[in-house]
């Protein structure tokens, strides 16, 4: 078994072994600092056992994804993108209506085991289709009406569908697919635009939204959009409680940190095993801690863009790696 096991993984050929182990190093280092951060809770089901067999589920769900995925041909994806991101759109709409909603946010469809968000099925095949667009119209790329136009439709409705529930994965969608575009030679007065139409969104939807609008404002200090509450958002104890909770468990942890399993914080921080987790892992194992984690994150994005993308065997490769790995960096 190990034998073939060896033979298999010398065998993937242009995959990135060290993506491999990166992914693997997050993923063991993750599950180590969801368990401590929800020690308090005790065992049981939704206790710190529970939320860590979870945390287990999910990643052998991703390993078993990237595997399938390292054995695919892009390049049959491709053929179908356009129905794969139209699908994946109306999967998200559907998630409007019917959808789980947590955290004020209605962004999953429970599948009894797992819940699903669809938004990350719209990431993957917005970013296929976009590249297949980009690499298709190389021969007039710089034409407003022929080449980015259509980049422009489906990126501009795939992003705000996406932002009305999470707008840090829009903001980080919209970064990739401009990365894209930079690097399929779209002009920089395209580029420009597309980021102030980008602005204008998340302007509006945070308008709309007068929750997300407070911590704009308790995170930027200024007054910024109608509608907030003045007071709300510059409270410590209001907006800016979790941003202050964070910065106290950053500081805590000093250099080395307090040690595993020794937060204080995560008494205090909401969802310290999700939101808040790297503030977690900065307080029990400081500076040093936090910064091999930043490390990672940055091997992985280096990877990604100096090795995957710029190896890649064609344009559309490096077009698609761009963007992919702008996301799994966020």
């Amino acid at each position: 078994m190990t034998a073939t096991l060896k033979t298999y993984w010398h065998g993937l050929g242009p995959a990135d072994r060290y993506v491999a182990w990166i992914a693997l190093a997050l993923a063991g280092g993750g599950g180590v600092a969801v368990y401590s951060a929800t020690a308090f809770l005790g065992g049981g089901a939704d206790g710190a056992q529970g939320y860590l067999w979870r945390h287990g589920g999910r990643v052998v769900l991703a390993l078993a994804a990237m595997a399938l995925f390292s054995v695919i041909d892009y390049r049959g994806l491709a053929r179908i993108s356009r129905p794969l991101l139209v699908g994946a759109l109306g999967l998200l709409t559907v998630t409007k209506v019917i959808g789980v909603a947590q955290g004020g946010a209605q962004r999953w469809i429970d599948l009894g085991v797992v819940g699903f968000q669809p938004s990350e099925a719209v990431k993957g095949a917005l970013l296929l289709h976009v590249a297949v667009l980009l690499v298709k119209k190389q021969g007039y790329i710089k034409s407003f009406e022929r080449a980015f136009t259509p980049v422009f439709f489906w990126a501009f409705a795939a992003i705000a569908l996406i932002g009305l529930d999470d707008l840090s994965t829009a903001v980080i969608v919209l970064a990739a697919v401009m990365l894209m575009c930079f690097v399929a030679r779209v002009s920089a007065l395209q580029l420009g635009g597309l980021a102030l139409t980008g602005a204008a969104l998340a302007f509006v939807l945070l308008c709309f939204s007068p929750s997300r609008a407070a911590r704009v404002e308790s995170y930027t200090g200024t007054n910024l959009f109608p509608g907030t509450e003045t007071e709300q958002v510059f409270d410590d104890r209001g907006e800016g409680y979790q941003a202050k909770q964070a910065q106290i468990a950053i500081a805590r942890g000093g250099l080395a940190g307090v040690g595993p399993g020794k937060s204080v914080q995560r008494d205090f921080l909401p969802a310290p095993y999700n939101d808040f987790i790297f503030a977690i892992v900065a307080e029990e194992y400081g500076l040093l801690g936090a910064g091999a984690v930043l490390a990672l994150f940055g091997a992985l994005l280096f990877r990604g863009l100096m090795r995957i993308a710029r190896r890649a065997p064609d344009p559309l490769g490096l077009v698609l790696a761009t963007g992919l790995t702008v996301t799994c960096c966020r």
